[in-house]
């Protein structure tokens, strides 16, 4: 199984968004996850070319690739993994379909469903909103850090990757309530410097966020 870093950046393919701009930049940073979101417009072949691109500069940076939702172009590409949510392929079948080795991120807002997508095969969770977001819309309101925290509690042996308006100062209350890392998109696309707000967010970690972390998480 791949390492799993403690900053995941998700590619954010919205109108005006040069998200592989983004992406280069933030692994020269030193990000070593990468989330390949693209919305529901896209074709699969526009999926799958956008995630290659990104795979290959993963590859570059030796960071981890994961494609979220779309099993199929994870699998085509040759990405360390993928991330599965609520509206996806259950846990259980996504694991099937990406075997044994393969990195597998599930969505839980609670902690019997954060019990029950380990139980299925979840490497990692991811959970949230954090806080109140507008990156994605139709998301329930905001968990905070106790929130974040009582899910990482059911869970303690599974790192969990809490999600929604993330910022560097955020981060602090995040990983003293439990949480293993997190997960942003508009704190590093919208940044005027992405490769700046990228290592912001690492020095926001702490020690060992630069590098990838050792193995996390098992299938059962």
């Amino acid at each position: 199984m791949a390492p799993l870093g403690r900053l995941h950046i998700i590619t954010d393919t919205r109108p005006g968004r040069d998200a592989l701009s983004v992406a280069a930049a933030a692994l020269s940073a030193g990000a070593p996850t990468i989330q390949v979101r693209v919305g529901d417009e896209a074709t699969d072949r526009q999926a799958y070319d956008f995630a290659g691109r990104v795979r290959a500069l993963c590859d570059r940076y030796r960071a981890t690739c994961l494609v979220n939702d779309r099993l199929h172009v994870a699998l085509a590409i040759g990405a360390d993994g993928a991330h599965v949510g609520a509206d996806d392929l259950p846990v259980d079948a996504a694991r099937r379909v990406l075997g044994p080795q393969a990195v597998l991120g599930a969505t839980a807002r609670d902690p019997d469903t954060a019990r029950a997508a380990v139980a299925a095969g979840a490497s990692y969770l991811g959970v949230g909103p954090a806080f109140a977001t507008t990156t994605k819309q139709g998301l329930p309101d905001a968990l905070g850090p106790a929130g974040i925290g009582a899910v990482a509690t059911a869970v303690p042996d599974t790192p969990v990757i809490a999600i929604g308006a993330v910022t560097a100062v955020r981060v602090a209350p995040l990983l003293t309530a439990g949480a293993y890392g997190v997960a942003v998109i508009g704190a590093v696309s919208e940044a005027a410097d992405p490769a700046e707000a990228t290592r912001e967010l690492l020095r926001a970690l702490g020690p060992g966020a630069y590098e990838p972390a050792d193995t996390v998480g098992s299938t059962p």
